[in-house]
């Protein structure tokens, strides 16, 4: 994992904001009076019961609506910082401020082959050569499913994603559970291999990505895995969506109010369950739909940056997607769209940025791709370091010595600092005849050729024979539920 970390701003690193203060001030209070005027409907009896006891209104059977002061009470209570820990318990991703880390994506229902070029439906093999690679790549920072295994029971998927992460690599762990049972399960595995319930609270490996139906709309799945998290007092990802236009606003404050209110509900609801409970934000909300496709946008600039903004304003961790692509292919497209959101979501100061990796509007995966994210963020972790201004790097000293006819190749001071700058691994840097000697490959093939070299040389740090039977013991468990 890179020493350098994004926005850790202790040379005064680069950032911005797209809101004002006052602009976040305006949708914070415009998501208060959505809760209290027009409420949310919840479609969980546990859920329902923890905001009446603590005064909010319950109409229409389920229709709850919140009271602003439930809302400042559980900013009060909530962790303004998450640290997520690797298998050894080695606390590697700190959530806090505008410091970031990057990850790939989950349950992309295809993947991109990097063999063959051909795009197929995803099995569990391409997600365990996946993992494998997320375990190698120095700038990917925590591991999330990527694919959609189709050669495996459709009803449990998600508990041989969670066997295959735990497995495969030491890193910290993004999950999604399709219920309650499968969040119970994904737990419990984590709990075996990193030593039981307490070791895994004081230290989590895991935390869990919770999909939300609508910011007005909570699914009795999303409340159960939240309420269910809260209790043990692990991280969760409480993400309400809104398709512009279409389940929100068309307008973007108007759609970000009402995802946001969907997320205070969330924070909430958690903090009813258990004051300290660790939640984290989106940063993202209000999705762009095309209008022209009916295709939900994942690199469109049109909301990009007001989740984040509202996430500082709040001061709490927040969840980013950059590094995804709309195009089909590993091409200029591709990169591009990589780069540009990658950026954006990094001087946004948003925390746990994921999707690398990810093309066709989040229904394709490439491992390729995610090797060319994984040098963007490089590049970008050492923009976002700054600058050290002082004596040895003036080397005023040395510039007198040298004077006006010397060069510097040379110097010993060349010699101490020229590892300082920046190396690519698979973009092109070589004069035009080395390249072509080379076979004068593209990106997306020297991208390919970076994951076969991987995949022939990486052999990730195995579970102890027990825990792995105790992991298999779970998801047989699971089939036999099923059948």
């Amino acid at each position: 994992m890179a020493d350098i970390r994004s926005n850790d701003a202790s040379f005064g690193s680069a950032q911005f904001g797209l809101l004002s203060p006052q602009q976040c001030e305006k949708l914070h209070n415009a998501s208060l009076e959505i809760l209290e005027r027009t409420g949310v409907r919840l479609f969980e009896p546990q859920a329902m019961e923890l905001l009446k006891k603590a005064g909010a209104f319950v109409s229409d059977g389920n229709r709850v609506r919140i009271p602003s002061g439930l809302v400042e009470k559980a900013l009060n209570t909530v962790p303004k910082r998450v640290v997520l820990c690797n298998r050894q318990g080695k606390r590697v991703i700190f959530l806090e401020n505008r410091r970031s880390f990057y990850g790939p994506g989950s349950d992309c229902l295809h993947v991109l082959d990097h063999r063959t070029g051909a795009r197929r439906r995803a099995v569990l093999k391409d997600m365990v050569e996946g993992v494998t690679l997320c375990d190698a790549l120095p700038h990917v920072d925590f591991v999330m499913s990527m694919f959609m295994p189709s050669d495996v029971n459709p009803m449990i998927p998600d508990r041989y994603q969670m066997e295959a992460m735990l497995s495969h690599t030491t890193k910290p762990i993004i999950f999604v559970a399709y219920d309650l049972a499968g969040c119970m399960d994904a737990v419990e595995m984590a709990e075996a291999v990193v030593g039981g319930p307490e070791a895994l609270r004081q230290n989590p490996l895991v935390a869990c990505y919770i999909n939300v139906t609508t910011g007005l709309l909570h699914n009795k799945e999303a409340l159960q895995k939240l309420l269910y998290l809260a209790d043990k007092g692990l991280p969760a990802l409480y993400i309400p969506v809104a398709s512009n236009g279409v389940t929100g606003p068309v307008t973007p404050a108007g759609s970000m109010a009402m995802v946001n209110a969907g997320v205070l509900t969330g924070l909430v609801l958690s903090q009813l369950k258990r004051e300290g409970a660790p939640f984290i934000v989106p940063g993202w909300g209000g999705d762009p739909l095309d209008m022209r496709t009916l295709v939900e946008s994942y690199c469109s600039p049109d909301v990009r940056g007001m989740a984040q903004e509202l996430a500082h304003y709040y001061n709490l961790p927040a969840f980013g997607l950059a590094g995804a692509s709309e195009s089909k292919t590993v091409d200029g497209q591709a990169g591009a769209e990589a780069a540009l959101t990658l950026l954006v979501d990094t001087l946004s100061g948003a925390n746990l940025i994921h999707d690398l990796g990810y093309l066709e509007s989040g229904l394709t995966f490439s491992l390729a791709q995610l090797v060319i994210c994984n040098e963007i963020v490089d590049w970008i972790e050492h923009f976002m370091a700054g600058f050290e201004i002082n004596d040895e790097t003036l080397a005023l000293d040395l510039i007198d010595e040298v004077g006006p006819d010397g060069q510097y190749l040379g110097t010993q001071h060349t010699r101490d600092h020229f590892r300082e700058h920046w190396y690519p691994q698979v973009f092109e840097r070589d004069i035009y005849d080395n390249w072509l000697a080379r076979g004068g490959q593209s990106l997306a093939e020297r991208a390919t050729e970076r994951v076969d070299e991987i995949l022939a040389t990486h052999k990730p740090e195995p579970l102890p024979e027990d825990v792995t039977r105790r992991l298999r013991e779970i998801v047989h468990r699971a089939e036999a539920q099923v059948q």
